[in-house]
């Protein structure tokens, strides 16, 4: 069906394609998450239009799309109407926007402070379910040259390997690291197992004459600064 030639008015057409109309004559930025959702499943179930379903669904996250990355395959399957195919493109979608977010210039930044490392590395990490560590690789003048995964944890701990950090950072050239790991509670206080393993890394990495500007924890919409703290 050609839209745009249809003459009725948006609130006439039926509610799983409000959203697509809106979409094409208005623009994309002028639709809510609930409606940009419902584009994305297509149809709703027997109760409920793909609109409905998907305010319903947004209602339960709060309203807020980083409660929605927090769900897995699993938890959006719960909801009638959607499926396996369904909440795999949900999720597809909400990677995408995250990986649009974090789609570097041409320029790497400049990490002159904390707030630097959280703006280049914090998306990667506010909304996740298990805990991640991660290192920020900078090169001489500071800017960053990669940002790199080390491991995956469970929810309250993730296993390091002070040798695959150490031996990245050599092969990256890596003149300087700040090291990032989130914690899924939403607590930033460092743990005493979190203050040992900087300490372990700092050794290790000054061994090489690599130093570790930062270690920053990343939990809900804030972080934690060793620099800013000074415990470094």
């Amino acid at each position: 069906m050609d839209y745009l030639e249809n003459k009725l008015s948006i609130k006439q057409w039926h509610e799983d394609d409000q959203p697509r109309e809106k979409l094409m004559l208005k623009g994309s930025s002028t639709l809510s998450d609930s409606e940009l959702l419902a584009i994305l499943i297509g149809s709703g179930n027997r109760s409920e239009s793909a609109l409905a379903l998907c305010k319903r669904i947004m209602h339960d996250a709060s309203n807020d799309l980083n409660n929605l990355g927090r769900m897995n395959l699993k938890q959006l399957m719960q909801y009638k109407g959607i499926g396996e195919a369904k909440a795999i493109t949900i999720a597809a979608a909400l990677e995408l926007g995250k990986r649009r977010q974090g789609s570097s210039p041409k320029e790497k930044p400049i990490i002159r402070n904390s707030n630097d490392a959280y703006k280049a590395i914090g998306y990667l990490l506010e909304d996740l379910a298990m805990e991640e560590f991660w290192i920020m690789h900078l090169n001489h003048g500071a800017r960053l040259t990669k940002l790199e995964r080390i491991s995956i944890g469970g929810i309250a701990a993730t296993i390091v390997d002070l040798k695959l950090i150490g031996k990245t950072c050599l092969e990256n050239l890596t003149s300087s690291v700040i090291l990032c790991h989130n914690h899924p509670s939403g607590n930033l206080q460092p743990s005493e197992q979190d203050n040992k393993l900087t300490k372990r890394i700092q050794d290790a990495l000054l061994l090489f004459d690599i130093n570790v500007r930062d270690h920053i924890i990343i939990g809900g919409k804030g972080y934690y600064s060793y620099a800013d703290e000074g415990k470094l």
